[in-house]
């Protein structure tokens, strides 16, 4: 965990502004794990270098606006944006093309569950922008239910962990599939809800057409 340290102290020394930063750099596709990145922003809260609530708003900023630049660049240049060297280090075009099968196989439910695969993340994201196939506010909407879950869960497990180091380090080693269990549960219980809510909107739909039935039947 020599990187949690070195961001710790990084973190510490320069607030908010460093954590929204590296954030954003995460976004972008640079090689720094984003789930240290939001540990390390709890931790330096726990050790008394500002307020975790705080930190929590400058995260998810942090992460959605990454997120976005990276959904725009690629609704903006289209597939030329494979083109750009930076841009082909994370995006091949045989990734492109996985990324791609992908989308039409789950749809834009990919974007929810592209927050939880650190490799893919950047890729989806770009991707999604350039098959015109999403809006901005729907694209922030998916990529803004899943940063709710994963981003307060790292965030406050830094915090709360601060002063227990070897209890951090366990459960940043558990916590990548601690997050898949309670997405998918949300996930669960979303479809379920609207199932619900779909079932009394045909009860509701359908009363009037049986209530006439049945007066012509006693007629």
């Amino acid at each position: 965990m020599d990187l949690l340290e070195r961001l710790i102290t990084i973190f510490a020394e320069n607030g908010y502004c460093a954590v929204f930063i590296a954030l954003l750099l995460c976004g972008a596709g640079a090689p720094l794990p984003e789930d240290i990145t939001l540990v390390a922003g709890g931790v330096i809260t726990g050790l008394g270098y500002g307020n975790v609530h705080v930190m929590f708003a400058v995260s998810m900023v942090g992460v959605l606006v990454g997120d976005a630049g990276m959904f725009l660049l690629g609704r903006h240049y289209g597939a030329h944006i494979l083109q750009w060297r930076l841009v082909a280090r994370v995006l091949t075009p045989q990734r492109y093309a996985r990324v791609q099968e992908k989308f039409e196989r789950y749809g834009n439910r990919l974007m929810f569950f592209a927050r939880f695969l650190p490799g893919m993340r950047t890729a989806v994201f770009i991707t999604a922008g350039t098959t015109q196939r999403v809006s901005l506010s729907r694209f922030l909407l998916l990529d803004g239910s899943a940063a709710m879950i994963s981003v307060p869960f790292w965030v406050y497990l830094g915090y709360f962990g601060a002063n227990e180091h070897d209890w951090l380090v366990t459960w940043i080693r558990r916590g990548q599939s601690s997050l898949w269990v309670l997405g998918g549960l949300i996930v669960l219980a979303v479809l379920v809800l609207w199932w619900r809510h779909r079932r009394r909107a045909r009860s509701r739909a359908d009363a009037p057409g049986q209530a006439q039935e049945a007066s012509e039947e006693r007629r």
